[in-house]
């Protein structure tokens, strides 16, 4: 579209308002501070606030934290509950077992359990406080480069006002070129920016696929009376049962404050049957027993879904191009077998801090000068903890015994193992082709209290996106939805979208199969974009300021 767009300048952009971000701007609004250094420092949003696309119900390591605001605590940082203790269980159908010791990653006592949602945002007004410019509401639609095409110069954001078809509508507001020194894109997990930038530049050439778990994660709030004021362990995992041991994954249950818990399952997108629904997983683990019993008497006030990114090491694209740095979780910077993230997309935030001061003492913003971030990385604490986790996604990917085969030897090897690198699998590359009957799909039971459908699920996160824009969404040929993709799979994305965004409708004059994308519904998790087996499908951002609205999770 050809239309006159006016130009911002910063010296730093921060595209994304996450926890690595974030806190590089802090950082990096401390260190130019204490050396005298004006800086314009920007930090943009997709999401309508900062912390209502951030999702996870989390333990979080206060390391990172304690360096980036040592008075965390006395400023208010929104912690819901300590870990008291820690308990790790094998689910069975109706049963469980307590595994006999907790392993040495998943040690929380005395760590903190928060939401996101609450943690980002009170960070976003910490970043306002210190004259950082924040901007909610704008989402990073398209990377800008100098005249040799391959130098980041900034982002520019979405027009808004956009017909269906892509026309400007009375209320057309085009997007703005956000002009930097330094771009720190820190999207989250298969950021769609980043996306476009390896495929230009080339950074993940060399490196393994990098791979995901989808979550689905919810707040109950519970009776006065409840599991928790009775037991001191608020800190529970659980594999096993749905999944059983060949799909990885596996369950947690947190205690927050005023009688409410978080509760989560994710489940590997490395699974292979194509019939697999992990929503359906979700509901049946919440019914199982054990779950029930804790659980009982709630009802859920909160829902969502995202993914993980649990490569690790080897899955890790190169952190600085000429005029771009890359953080947190799009970075795969990511703790896979303490299942915790958020300390370590803080710290490379703030490693990136850094890296960025001196390049502008230097006035130098090459590939070259801002690859001092991957050199403090290499030496630092963070990447030590998601080293020895740089084999994990492998052995839970494998099948039956030999899964804990390769665990116990990468525990007691510091995440060696018997194989060091182990090879990874492109998630879109897992799936088998369906052969014979199929089975009935599973029958579940939802009382709209406790466990509620897919599209309650949607209504709870207080997703919202316009109706009469371009949807977002792209699928590139939707004639191999019907033919190609139902022979070989049945639409499985009909099945791993939590919020029923895709449907396959039957015309009744012709009898044809046919495509139909409910995007208003979409959660942003991004699932599609990672597990469709034909690479079909493309997530972009819609309009900014649109998509999940979480205060809770």
């Amino acid at each position: 579209m050809d239309v006159e767009r006016e130009q911002m300048e910063f010296d730093v952009l921060f595209v994304g308002g996450g926890p690595a971000n974030l806190a590089g701007a802090i950082r990096l609004m401390n260190l130019a501070k204490a050396k005298n250094i004006e800086l314009e420092i920007a930090v943009i949003e997709k999401g309508a606030e900062i912390g209502s696309h951030a999702l996870s119900g989390a333990v979080l390591n206060p390391i990172a934290l304690k360096e980036l605001v040592p008075d965390y605590q006395e400023k208010g940082c929104p912690v819901e509950t300590t870990v008291r203790g820690d308990a790790f269980y094998f689910l069975t159908k109706s049963g469980r077992f307590k595994i006999p010791f907790t392993p040495k990653y998943m040690h929380n006592t005395g760590f903190h359990i928060v939401s996101l949602s609450r943690l980002t945002r009170w960070m976003g007004e910490i970043a306002e406080e210190m004259g950082i410019n924040v901007f909610p509401g704008f989402a990073g639609k398209e990377v800008l480069y100098g005249e040799d095409d391959k130098t980041i110069t900034g982002v520019r954001t979405d027009d808004k006002g956009l017909d269906p078809e892509g026309n400007p509508k009375n209320n057309f507001e085009p997007g703005i070129d956000l002009m930097a020194k330094v771009t720190v894109f820190g999207e989250g997990a298969r950021g769609s920016l980043q996306k476009t930038i390896e495929e230009k530049l080339g950074i993940a050439s060399g490196k393994m696929p990098q791979v995901y778990e989808t979550g689905i994660k919810e707040v109950i709030e519970l009776p006065e009376n409840n599991y928790f004021t009775k037991n001191n362990v608020n800190d529970i995992h659980m594999m096993g049962y749905p999944l059983g041991i060949d799909i990885p994954g596996g369950a947690f249950i947190y205690e927050m404050k005023d009688n409410r818990i978080t509760l989560g399952l994710l489940i590997g997108l490395c699974y292979d049957d194509p019939m697999l629904d992990p929503y359906n997983k979700f509901i049946k683990f919440k019914q199982h027993p054990f779950v029930a019993n804790i659980i009982k008497g709630g009802k859920v006030i909160e829902q969502g879904a995202r993914t993980v990114s649990t490569g690790s090491y080897y899955t890790i694209p190169e952190l600085a191009v000429d005029g771009g740095m890359f953080v947190g979780a799009a970075a795969a910077m990511h703790n896979t077998p303490a299942l915790k993230g958020i300390h370590v997309s803080m710290k490379s935030g703030m490693l990136a801090a850094d890296a960025i001061i001196e390049a502008i003492e230097k006035e130098n913003f090459s590939k070259a000068t801002l690859s001092k971030y991957a050199d403090l990385f290499e030496k630092n604490w963070a990447k030590n903890e998601i080293f020895e986790g740089r084999n994990t996604a492998q052995a839970l990917a494998k099948k039956g015994i030999g899964k804990f085969v390769h665990l116990g030897a990468q525990y007691i090897s510091n995440g060696r193992g018997i194989i060091d690198p182990m090879p990874l699998e492109d998630d879109s590359k897992t799936l088998k082709s369906l052969t014979g009957p199929l089975n009935e799909p599973e029958k579940l039971q939802f009382d709209d209290k406790l466990c509620v459908d897919k599209l309650t699920g949607v209504y709870l996160s207080k997703t919202m996106h316009r109706e009469d824009q371009p949807c977002h969404i792209i699928v590139h040929d939707q004639e191999l939805c019907v033919t190609t993709c139902y022979e070989k799979y049945k639409n499985p994305c009909v099945r791993f979208c939590p919020g029923d965004v895709y449907e396959i409708e039957k015309d009744e004059s012709t009898g044809k199969r046919k495509l139909k994308l409910n995007f208003s519904n979409c959660l942003h998790c991004k699932t599609c974009d990672i597990k469709d087996p034909l690479k079909n499908v493309t997530w972009t951002c819609p309009e900014g300021g649109e998509g999940p609205g979480y205060s809770m999770v």
